[in-house]
């Protein structure tokens, strides 16, 4: 397997800036779609009383995570939150009391046993805080009897511009995720781990080093600084030499990734019982005076966050998360979610004019995956459904490396998920045929 990669601009501005803890906000909007997977039901209603830590909305579906309130006050309204999908989805409404009262129902979890141990990840509210979203509790709930991972990998690459959340994280609170791995490993049976970061960031190795010296199933690994390094299947290859093949999951091959922040917030619940209501965020952009990264309340705006960081100049586009696989929000008003690891503020953004594709063959070399991105946009484009599936464009990872390498300025990123969406529908409407 070749891995092709392309090299950005670090833009790290934050990287050397402690954490700050901001004050809670007046009001939380906190959405009930907080992660991939089933969108929750709201367990409370309007003018409960909530506290911080209680659960406000939760699903019977595997595939999701409760939501828990991030403000003790009273639920003032239901309304909806433009998801990063393009739709609209129910969201809660918090009016703070002022308070910051803890809920009674906060306390370390009691773990006798792996069902225990998975039980506390879903009450826990966890999601990879990577920017994925993908519940920690169905990630670590495999069946050991199909298959048993020999090796826990920790993503802590964190190889997008201008991100500096999961660096934090490592220099912060090092011994917090060194822990959260170790007990994945312990209650799931997992043998070694795996821990790899960029080389790009020597102090954050370092420190992982010296905290893992006593654990010998624990290797720090680092990994060359390329883009994209943190992608799932590109990092398990890279500390592995594993191939994820198409269609299947990384523990076909033995592996289970989680992020770094996740694995330190693991850690964290088990001691404390504080479930998922805060998380780390890196605010940067070229308005933005003071870079920063900050711990804020999940359902906080954008706008309060952003305040603390000092910006220069109106903002004409808002990212969340890096700029390579992040989304534009439309104003900043927009609630923070788990899922937010970044949010990026820029002014006099360029705006591109696509033109003729010039065949040079840059998207190709630059596809982590191995595809070939003009190809499938000539196949969307035609809405060749069979084209579509012998290119193998459901393995793209939308790291957005083929738009950012071609000197057209082919909107080929955005045309590989549309195709990947065309091809569900297609599945779909055949076995509803």
């Amino acid at each position: 397997m070749i891995v092709h990669k392309i090299h950005l601009p670090h833009s790290k501005n934050s990287a050397e800036s402690e954490t700050v803890t901001l004050p809670l906000p007046h009001r939380a909007i906190i959405s009930t779609a907080q992660h991939v997977g089933a969108v929750c039901t709201p367990t409370v209603k309007v003018g409960d009383r909530v506290k911080i830590g209680d659960v406000i909305a939760d699903s019977d579906a595997v595939m999701s995570a409760p939501v828990h309130a991030s403000i003790s006050g009273t639920v003032s309204e239901f309304t909806e939150v433009l998801h990063i999908s393009g739709r609209n989805m129910p969201a809660i409404v918090i009016e703070s009391d002022g308070l910051g009262e803890i809920s009674g129902d906060i306390k370390p979890p009691v773990i006798n046993s792996r069902e225990d141990f998975l039980d506390a990840v879903r009450r826990s509210g966890s999601i990879g805080l990577g920017g994925a979203g993908f519940p920690t509790s169905m990630k670590l709930g495999f069946d050991p009897k199909e298959k048993q991972p020999d090796k826990l990998i920790i993503n802590g690459a964190e190889c997008e511009p201008y991100i500096t959340s999961d660096y934090r994280c490592f220099i912060e609170e090092g011994e917090k995720v060194l822990d959260g791995a170790l007990q994945i490993m312990k209650y799931l049976d997992i043998p070694e781990c795996i821990i790899g970061i960029e080389d790009n960031k020597p102090k954050a190795i370092a420190k992982m080093r010296e905290l893992c010296a006593s654990h010998p199933n624990v290797t720090i690994f680092p990994l060359k600084s390329s883009y994209p390094q943190g992608a799932e299947k590109t990092l398990i290859y890279s500390t592995t030499k594993r191939v994820v093949k198409e269609g299947t999951l990384p523990i076909a091959c033995g592996c289970i990734v989680i992020n770094s922040s996740t694995c330190a917030f693991i850690s964290d619940y088990l001691k404390t019982g504080m479930p998922l209501v805060s998380r780390r965020i890196t605010v940067d952009g070229n308005i933005v005076k003071k870079p920063a990264n900050f711990i804020a309340a999940v359902g906080m705006s954008i706008g309060e966050i952003v305040y603390y960081a000092e910006l220069c100049a109106e903002p004409d586009r808002i990212i969340l998360g890096g700029p390579m696989m992040g989304a534009c929000a439309f104003e900043l008003d927009y609630p923070l979610s788990k899922t937010n690891n970044a949010v990026l503020l820029f002014n006099n953004s360029p705006v591109y004019k696509p033109t003729a594709c010039i065949r040079c063959g840059r998207c190709v070399r630059a596809c982590s995956m191995g595809l070939m991105p003009t190809a499938i946009e000539t196949a969307f484009d035609l809405r060749d459904a069979k084209k579509l599936d012998a290119l193998n464009v459901n393995l793209c990872v939308n790291c957005g490396a083929c738009s950012f390498v071609c000197p057209a300025k082919r909107n080929l990123a955005e045309k590989n998920q549309l195709a990947k969406a065309f091809l569900r529908e297609q599945a779909n409407s055949i076995k509803g045929a």
